[in-house]
């Protein structure tokens, strides 16, 4: 869990309270952006304390260690993410018309992906360190999406098997497996359509982006069980 300071708390270098949890959200600015841009192993603590205007104490004091910073820029992402995710899917299942059910469930879903309440361009810095922290630990990797991810992408799959009753839970999964890819290939904006489509096609403009997404989506979701090899 990130660490905030209460106001009894001691702080480094007669800072206030205040003044310290600025600074190290200062840090975990400058953090997520070095790492995002050049990678967990090519970001050094020195570099991302000079641009934050900190010193090496401030890293110790905060997070103990370069591996905990990189933790805590991604958690602070992601379970901000997760909960305004489980929050639209309570919306989407307390609506009584359920016409457009699965629309709003996976509506839900990706507007939570894509922006987690901030920005554009903070959630595509999120994506590109999503991808470099799967590239150079899988192991972190695997634990920090786990640990932020779980619970909420179960309850999404919990409520997309009851919206589609004939659909088995091993097809919801892959499903599901699909919509998460398409989710986070869109925010990695590798710069592919782009050039397909001569820029008619921008997945930085991420309200554009869902509203194409969601029908894709759900008439996926809605397509047959394909049949199985034998």
């Amino acid at each position: 869990m990130t660490k905030k300071l209460a106001p009894s708390e001691p702080t480094p270098a007669g800072l206030s309270a205040r003044a310290a949890e600025e600074r190290r959200q200062a840090i975990l600015d400058v953090a997520e952006a070095l790492f995002a841009e050049n990678g967990i192993a090519g970001t050094s603590v020195r570099s991302i304390l000079a641009t934050a205007g900190a010193n090496v104490a401030a890293v110790h004091y905060h997070f103990g260690s370069k591996e905990k910073l990189v933790e805590e820029v991604f958690r602070r992402r992601a379970e901000k993410i997760a909960r305004e995710r489980v929050v639209g899917l309570r919306r989407a299942l307390a609506d009584p018309d359920e016409t457009w059910r699965l629309e709003r469930i996976i509506r839900a879903f990706l507007e939570s992906g894509f922006t987690g309440g901030d920005t554009p361009e903070s959630a595509q810095r999120f994506a590109r360190l999503r991808a470099r922290i799967s590239t150079e630990d899988s192991d972190l990797a695997r634990r920090l999406l786990s640990d932020c991810f779980d619970v909420s992408s179960r309850q999404f799959i919990a409520a997309l098997a009851k919206t589609l009753p004939g659909l088995d839970d091993t097809e919801i999964a892959w499903r599901f497996h699909t919509m998460l890819g398409v989710m986070v290939y869109t925010m990695a904006n590798p710069g592919r359509i782009q050039a397909l489509t001569e820029n008619r096609c921008d997945p930085s403009d991420y309200p554009a982006a869902v509203d194409r997404l969601v029908p894709v989506i759900a008439a996926m979701f809605r397509s047959g069980t394909p049949a199985r090899q034998s």
